[in-house]
């Protein structure tokens, strides 16, 4: 696989990540506000129906890392939007490196998969607090405003896709949450985090095909009629 087929397939994926984020940022409010702990303090009662409602459009910004957990304020974002930085950096060379070691084209695939997911969450971090209003439940933002609603490196990661397969509640006698609502799959999510996900439930799922170890061919040996007589005649 060459490696200019796999950084276009990064790029696809990056514009359709950040194509979605956009429009969503400017064309809708947020469906969420959240407090300090990361709790919903208030909701916009509907996002976009796109089949229903097993599919919905919603507008939900993330301050950290996967499931809205943070990592301590001003300089525990500085440092994981770094970090997301410098494994986007390596992810560059090992990618070059898997491509000119031969390695089994699904595993590249699903490298580059993880790669274009990690990219299009740090673009969010790293600058959509410069280029964008601060949005609200009852406020669109605007892109390229005078003042952004962040700094450099301190941007928030925009999702959007909603998928309430199952909506039901808990079984009473269920320890804790008996009698609780009970929704699957309930987090909001965007292309960059399917992007990574696919890419490493492949990896996991295909892990023997990947890795695979060829066994060297051994040389046959090499066949001749020729006899060797223990006579030597001397004429």
């Amino acid at each position: 696989m060459k490696i200019r087929n796999v950084f276009l397939m990064v790029l696809l994926i990056i514009v359709a990540d950040q194509g979605a984020k956009i429009w969503v940022k400017t064309h809708m409010p947020l469906s969420y506000q959240w407090d300090y702990y990361h709790t919903p303090v208030s909701k916009y009662d509907k996002g976009i129906q796109v089949l229903g409602e097993k599919f919905q459009i919603y507008f939900v910004e993330n301050e950290g890392m996967a499931w809205g957990k943070t990592l301590g304020g001003y300089w525990g974002k500085t440092a994981l939007t770094l970090f997301r930085l410098a494994a986007v950096i390596f992810g560059v060379y090992y990618l070059r490196s898997i491509v000119q070691k031969k390695y089994h084209k699904g595993f590249i695939i699903c490298a580059g998969l993880i790669f274009a997911g990690a990219l299009g969450n740090l673009i969010d971090s790293m600058f959509y607090g410069l280029i964008f209003e601060e949005s609200s439940i009852d406020h669109v933002a605007k892109m390229f405003p005078a003042h952004g609603y962040a700094g450099f490196l301190h941007g928030r990661v925009v999702d959007m896709l909603y998928f309430p397969l199952i909506r039901s509640h808990y079984p009473h006698w269920v320890p804790f949450w008996g009698g609780d609502e009970f929704e699957f799959f309930s987090p909001v999510f965007n292309i960059a985090d399917a992007s990574i996900s696919i890419g490493v439930i492949a990896i996991l799922l295909f892990q023997k095909r990947f890795f695979k170890k060829h066994e060297d061919e051994q040389p046959a040996p090499t066949e001749t009629s020729a006899e060797i007589s223990d006579t030597v005649q001397v004429s």
